[in-house]
């Protein structure tokens, strides 16, 4: 007979929770985890599989722990002036805010998020054994910089995530609320740019903050953009000094020869894997005006993903979706719904399946 997780000398403060998971399952369009549900290009494929059978060659010997030529494509792509010194990275995004988290929080250290956002980022926080506060945001929820400064300014926390554009809402945020969470606070600002590629083009990153700002970091995923979520690769621009920081937490070797191999080699053909951003975002901005002639309410969406409001039963409108192939999200929040934007076919079935209820 097996034991149960009540059986086992689990931590006190991880008793009751719940693990991080979207439904999963077998459905013709899957569109509830904001994946890029379009293939990799099959000649940046091959250029993928080519760099993956060079590293097998010397896969016998530990990788370059310092992921030297990895940094150096994310400082090139990034812009900005960046330099290799400046970058971090690890195996996914989460791997990346969890160092961050490691090097910067832990017991007795608070963690800031305004909610509703990223859900993993209370269970990153806890998992290092700080204590995660939960600030407010407007009923569109927006963020104002005056606000966001003042509720920062209350709680003084060590780590501060700002999530832009916010997840799961879609939200924007501009740089001003940004510029003024960093002032008002004492410790470690995160921008969490996961979706910042389907932001329109003239909108400035924070990337352009952080001159000057040591204590300011920005986090980005090849996740979303490049369609690479099976790769697991996420990372940051930062101070050296934050880089230095991360050196300390870290895992031995946390980036295998293939993921580094298979990410220099994504990054070398960084057009051709942004060229279908747009038609993301053409989806995208197709859903929302669907909806909105439907009778729903779709939130302002700066990502590839549209959560609306007018729901009367979400989990029914859910079930309905789920029994004629379509899976959504439901975020938890009140008459909502999250649907990612995916191919023209598959925007044109959720929409489909979605007036038919």
């Amino acid at each position: 007979m097996s034991a149960s997780l009540d059986d086992l000398p689990l931590r006190d403060d991880l008793r009751g929770q719940i693990p991080y998971g979207a439904p999963q399952a077998s459905l013709p369009v899957t569109l509830n985890v904001n994946e890029n549900t379009h293939p990799v290009p099959e000649d940046v494929a091959d250029d993928i599989l080519d760099a993956i059978a060079q590293a097998l060659r010397d896969i016998n010997r530990y990788p370059d722990r310092e992921f030297t030529g990895l940094r150096e494509g994310f400082a090139d792509y990034l812009g900005h002036g960046l330099q290799a010194e400046q970058i971090w990275a690890g195996n996914g995004s989460n791997e990346v805010l969890h160092h961050l988290l490691q090097a910067f929080a832990g017991p007795g250290r608070t963690a800031f998020g305004f909610t509703p956002t990223y859900s993993m980022y209370p269970l990153l926080t806890g998992a290092t054994g700080a204590t995660y506060v939960s600030g407010t945001r407007g009923e569109d929820f927006t963020l104002t910089a005056s606000d966001a400064a003042e509720q920062i300014d209350r709680a003084q926390p060590d780590v501060v995530f700002l999530c832009a554009p916010n997840n799961p809402t879609g939200t924007p945020l501009r740089l001003d609320v940004i510029e003024a969470v960093y002032e008002a606070s004492r410790g470690i600002v995160i921008v969490d740019e996961a979706y910042q590629e389907f932001a329109p083009r003239d909108e400035p990153s924070a990337l352009t903050l952080l001159p000057g700002r040591e204590r300011l970091v920005v986090s980005r995923t090849m996740s979303k953009a490049f369609a690479f979520a099976g790769a697991r690769v996420g990372y940051l621009a930062a101070d050296p000094a934050v880089i230095d920081a991360l050196r300390l937490v870290r895992l031995p070797y946390h980036l295998s020869a293939l993921t580094q191999a298979a990410a220099t080699a994504a990054l070398r053909h960084a057009p051709t894997m942004l060229g279908m951003v747009d038609d993301i975002v053409a989806q995208r901005d197709r859903i929302s005006a669907t909806l909105s002639a439907l009778g729903y309410s779709p939130y302002e969406s700066w990502s590839n993903f549209v959560l609306f409001g007018g729901v009367k039963d979400p989990q029914a409108t859910w079930r309905g979706l789920y029994d004629r192939g379509i899976l959504v999200r439901d975020v938890g929040l009140p008459h909502t719904l999250r649907v990612s934007a995916g191919s023209e076919d598959e925007s044109t079935a959720f929409l489909e399946a979605l007036a038919s209820l």
